[in-house]
């Protein structure tokens, strides 16, 4: 091992909740091993009214020992059990993708397996009666459950996470510094990045430098080059407008995600007001008439909405020389499953594995780019199915993602689970088996074929099977609270009512 130059600056260029993520993990685990700068500007918006996030973020927080009544009171956070879908199948049609398992597996074939095989018994009861987490989200419950037993994660206010994350961070020793950076250093001997230059002649060195500036890429692309890969032409969506409401309803234990003619419209409950937008296709719905579309189904705004242009897609290094990009640097998958907060915990956790001793490693960085980039597929998969799987033919928009080729690893997935109902998890996935299955058929996609285990069991088996998963899924959900009642008891929160 090279230890001639040791890491002991590490510069994060930009704040937002991908910096301040990274601020507050690298802090809290290094403490005063690392001298640690943080650059940002207040005159630098950050993008996101209210962000859904997924189950790992819980995780993230245990990691940091953030009490969780403390980060939910800081950052006005509900509970979130999943995502209800409206019109993706066709105009009309709901289904839940849920954080919950459904039913009980055998071990060489999931539920789905025996779901089938009941069916084709005369079972008529839905896949969704089996799932903890989907019963009680639509009946607007919920609670903390002995052993973990409800998987959940959190809709949180994206501007307060990352303020609550900051004290965290300068507790621990973080230096931010206010100013815009003017430009980017590079070593001329080596090619690294050497300083950053403020606005009033200031100038940071450091020997290792985290790119947190957004789509920008003021590091990673603008001074290094490292490249980015677009794949608008799997992700067609490229805009969306933001804005915050007043409830109109109690907070749901759930994300909204309800599909247009040219995309879809989030609503994100929290504590204190709603989140809502629109993502649209610019290429087949006008600016103005998405403006429309989104004010006439909002309530009362409480901001000026705002616009954000984007591009789906990854730089193709999202670790190059001595700079990491982290969150909408490193790369962007539309918001439709929530991952965004993901893909940041996700590098931040991996560069902290990877943090140099010495000279920076190219087989480091390799690794972390591997890594980073099967990740940020798998989610592309995952978001592109909603529009692959489908029966809206309705406008040119869902015409023209009908026909649209997809990645050879997605269709592999889609035709396996057509023909046979299997699905496999590959690597350490993001997206396990039941939320597959749950996209997939509630998109319409019949299997053809199960597991032959699945006729091992006698009709009675199988009724009293089904009968026991339903009547302890409705026991459990009887006991639990409204979903606003335990928010405002947990976090000493004053919540909407239920309407």
């Amino acid at each position: 091992m090279n230890q001639d130059k040791p890491i002991q600056r590490v510069v994060i260029a930009g704040g937002g909740t991908a910096g301040w993520m990274m601020a507050a993990a690298i802090a809290r685990t290094m403490g005063h091993t690392i001298d640690l700068t943080l650059v940002e500007s207040e005159a630098i918006g950050t993008i996101g009214v209210g962000e859904s996030t997924i189950p790992p973020l819980v995780n993230f927080n245990r990691i940091l020992g953030i009490p969780e009544p403390e980060f939910m009171r800081a950052t006005q956070a509900t509970f979130k059990l999943g995502i209800l879908f409206d019109n993706w199948k066709h105009d009309g049609d709901s289904y839940f993708h849920s954080f919950g398992l459904s039913g009980k597996d055998h071990w060489s074939a999931g539920f789905q397996h025996f779901w089938l095989n009941a069916r084709e018994r005369g079972h008529d009861r839905p896949y969704s009666d089996y799932c903890l987490e989907l019963v009680a989200a639509m009946e607007g419950k919920f609670a903390h459950l002995p052993e973990d037993r409800m998987n959940y994660a959190y809709h949180v206010d994206a501007t307060l996470y990352g303020r609550y994350l900051r004290q965290l961070a300068e507790a621990d020793g973080c230096k931010r510094v206010e100013g815009k950076i003017a430009r980017v250093e590079l070593d001329g001997e080596s090619g690294d990045i050497a300083a950053l230059h403020l606005d009033g002649d200031r100038r940071i060195e450091g020997d290792m430098f985290v790119d947190c500036t957004g789509f920008r890429g003021l590091l990673i692309d603008g001074a290094l080059h490292a490249g980015f890969e677009d794949w608008s032409h799997w992700l067609p969506n490229d805009s969306a407008i933001a804005v915050q409401a007043k409830h109109q309803r109690a907070p749901q234990p759930y994300t909204q995600a309800i599909a247009h003619d040219a995309g879809w419209q989030w609503r994100i409950p929290l504590q204190h007001r709603m989140g809502a937008g629109i993502v649209y296709a610019s290429g087949y719905l006008s600016r103005d008439a998405a403006y429309d579309r989104l004010m006439s189904s909002v309530g009362e705004p409480l901001i000026e909405p705002f616009d954000i242009k984007f591009k789906g897609g990854v730089r193709r290094k999202q670790w190059y020389r001595n700079c990491v990009a982290v969150g909408l640097a490193g790369g962007f998958v539309e918001p439709l499953e929530a991952t965004t907060v993901h893909l940041i915990q996700r590098a931040v956790l991996r560069f902290i594995r990877m943090m140099p001793n010495g000279r920076v490693s190219e087989r480091d960085a390799a690794e972390f780019n591997d890594q980073q980039r099967l990740d940020i597929e798998q989610i592309r998969d995952f978001v592109v199915l909603h529009y692959k799987a489908t029966n809206r033919r309705d406008s040119p928009f869902w015409r023209h993602v009908a026909n649209m080729p997809i990645p050879d690893s997605l269709q592999q997935k889609i035709e396996l689970f057509r023909e046979t109902g299997r699905v496999f998890r590959k690597y350490e996935e993001l997206f396990a088996e039941n939320s597959w299955v749950q996209v997939m058929m509630g998109q319409g996609i019949d299997p053809q074929s199960y597991h032959p285990i699945a006729a091992k069991l006698r009709d009675d088996e199988v009724e009293r099977l089904f009968q026991t998963i339903r009547d302890n899924i409705a026991q459990t959900v009887a006991t639990l609270p409204e979903h606003h009642a335990y928010v405002a008891q947990y976090c000493g929160a004053e919540m909407p009512q239920r309407a």
